[in-house]
C-alpha cells in the first residue's frame, strides 16, 4: 500500500512539475554491483574516480578490491582523486597511500590517458558524481578517457549517477570556435543529462575525435561493445537527490549546486563568486560595488587558499539558504539578472569582465563559460536576462532534438 500511495504521489507531483521530495530509494549505477563485477573479473582495471565515487559508506575502489578485481591504476581529475585540490590546481602523480594504488592526474598538462598508461589495462571504469553543467570539467574528463580507451581498444564502463540539475535545460549552446576543457561540445550550460546519457551523445553524435570514432566502430564490427552504462535505479529527473558527498571544495551543499550554472560566470569578471566564504556561489560580489549590498570578505581557506579579493571587503548579494527555496526560485532556468545587474552597477564598465590583452575574444574566460562572445557583447549592450535568454531558443530548440535520442530516464 505504502509503495502504491508513493508512486501515486509521485504520478500527481510530475504532473504539477512539483518536484518530488529526496527519495532515499534513488541508487547510483556504481551501488547496482551486480550488473557490472562480472564484466570486470579476470580483467585488469583502471579507474577514473574520486572522493563521490562512492557505494553506501564504502568508496568503489575498495569494493572492487574486496571482489578481487584487480585494480591497476587510477586516474584523478580536477580537484584530485580524494577531491582536496583547489578549483584549477595542478595534482601530480603519486601512490594512493591507502590502497597503494598508482594515481596518474588527468587535469593540467596531461588531461587524456597515453598509450603507456593503458598498455597494462584491459577495461576502464568511470564513476564520478556530475552536477549538470558543461564548464564542469568532468564531462570533459569523461571525453578524454572514451578518446583514449576507444584509440586503444578498450571498453569504457560508466557506472551513471543522477544529475542534480537534470530536471531542466537552459542556457547558451556553445560555439565549438570556442571550445576549451571548460566546454568542449556545443551544449546548454545546463543540458539535462546524466554523465551516462551524456556519454552515449559524445558516440551517437561522433562529436569524439576521428581516430577514437574509428576505433570505437572497429570494437562493435568484432563484437566487443565499447561503451556500456550501468543506469541508476529508482532514479527521474524529477527527484531531488541529495548528495551524500560534495562533489568538489566549492560546491559544499545542494544549494551551491544549484546556483553554480547560473552565478560561475562570475568567474569570468573582477567579481568574486564567493571562493573563500562559507557560501560559494552563493554570494558574490566586488569593492567597487554600493556599499549598502550585502557585505562579505574571502579569505584563505582549503579549497580556496588564494580566492579573488582576498581579505577585501566585497559587497553584493547572498543567496545562501535553503536548497529546496532556492530550487524553487530557480525555477528551471538561468538567472542572469545578478549578472546583468553587477555590470551597470559597476563603475568602471570597461574592468568588469577579464580580457586577454591579446585581444583574443575566444582567450577570454567568459567567453568560454558562455561558449561564445554573444553573451558578453549582449551585456555590454544593455539587454536585459530575459532578452538575452530568449535569443537561446533557437538553438536550445535544436539542442533538445539531439537529447532526447540518449535518454535512459523519465
Amino acid at each position: 500500500m505504502n509503495k502504491i500511495i508513493t508512486s501515486f504521489l509521485a504520478f500527481i507531483c510530475l504532473l504539477l512539475s512539483v518536484p518530488v521530495l529526496a527519495q532515499t530509494d534513488v541508487q547510483p549505477g556504481a551501488a547496482n554491483t551486480s550488473a557490472y563485477i562480472q564484466l570486470l573479473k579476470g580483467k585488469q582495471i583502471a579507474v577514473f574516480a574520486n572522493q563521490t565515487s562512492m557505494v553506501g559508506d564504502k568508496h568503489l575502489v575498495d569494493v572492487l578490491l574486496d571482489n578481487k578485481i584487480a585494480v591497476k591504476k587510477i586516474f584523478g581529475p580536477e580537484h584530485g582523486f580524494r577531491g582536496v585540490a583547489d578549483a584549477g590546481e595542478k595534482v601530480g602523480n603519486y601512490i594512493d597511500t591507502k590502497t597503494g594504488i598508482p594515481v596518474i592526474s588527468l587535469y593540467g598538462a596531461k588531461q587524456k590517458p597515453s598509450e603507456d598508461d593503458l598498455k597494462d589495462v584491459d577495461l576502464l571504469v568511470f564513476d564520478i558524481q556530475d552536477v549538470g553543467v558543461r564548464f564542469y570539467t568532468f564531462i570533459s574528463s569523461l571525453q578524454h578517457l572514451m578518446e583514449a580507451g576507444f584509440t586503444h581498444k578498450k571498453s569504457v564502463i560508466v557506472l551513471d549517477r543522477p544529475n542534480p540539475n537534470g530536471h531542466y535545460i537552459d542556457g547558451p549552446v556553445l560555439d565549438t570556435a570556442f571550445k576549451s576543457f571548460v566546454g568542449m561540445q556545443p551544449v546548454p550550460v545546463v543540458y539535462g543529462m546524466t554523465i551516462g546519457e551524456y556519454a552515449k551523445m559524445l558516440v551517437g553524435e561522433q562529436w569524439i575525435e576521428k581516430q577514437a570514432m574509428n576505433g570505437y566502430l572497429n570494437m562493435k564490427v568484432t563484437g566487443i561493445d565499447p561503451l556500456i552504462v550501468i543506469p541508476c535505479l529508482q532514479y527521474n529527473r524529477n527527484k531531488v537527490y541529495p548528495l551524500p558527498i560534495k562533489p568538489s571544495p566549492n560546491l559544499p551543499d545542494l544549494t551551491a549546486v544549484y546556483w553554480y550554472p547560473s552565478i560561475c560566470f562570475f568567474e569570468g569578471t573582477v567579481l568574486s563568486e564567493g571562493r573563500g566564504t562559507a557560501a560559494p556561489f552563493q554570494v558574490f560580489g566586488h569593492p567597487s560595488l554600493p556599499s549598502n549590498l550585502f557585505q562579505f570578505t574571502p579569505r584563505s581557506i582549503p579549497g580556496a587558499t588564494n580566492p579573488k579579493l582576498k581579505d577585501q571587503l566585497c559587497y553584493g548579494w547572498n543567496l545562501s539558504g535553503d536548497a529546496g527555496e532556492a530550487r524553487k526560485k530557480i525555477n528551471g532556468h538561468l538567472h542572469l539578472e545578478y549578472l546583468v545587474e553587477a555590470y551597470k552597477l559597476f563603475p568602471d564598465k570597461e574592468k568588469f569582465f577579464i580580457l586577454p590583452k591579446s585581444g583574443d575574444t575566444r582567450a577570454a574566460f567568459f567567453n568560454k563559460l558562455a561558449g561564445s562572445d554573444l553573451l558578453i557583447k549582449q551585456i555590454q549592450q544593455g539587454m536585459g536576462a530575459e532578452d538575452i535568454r530568449k535569443s537561446w531558443e533557437p538553438a536550445l530548440s535544436s539542442f533538445k532534438s539531439i537529447r532526447k535520442k540518449y535518454l535512459l530516464y523519465q
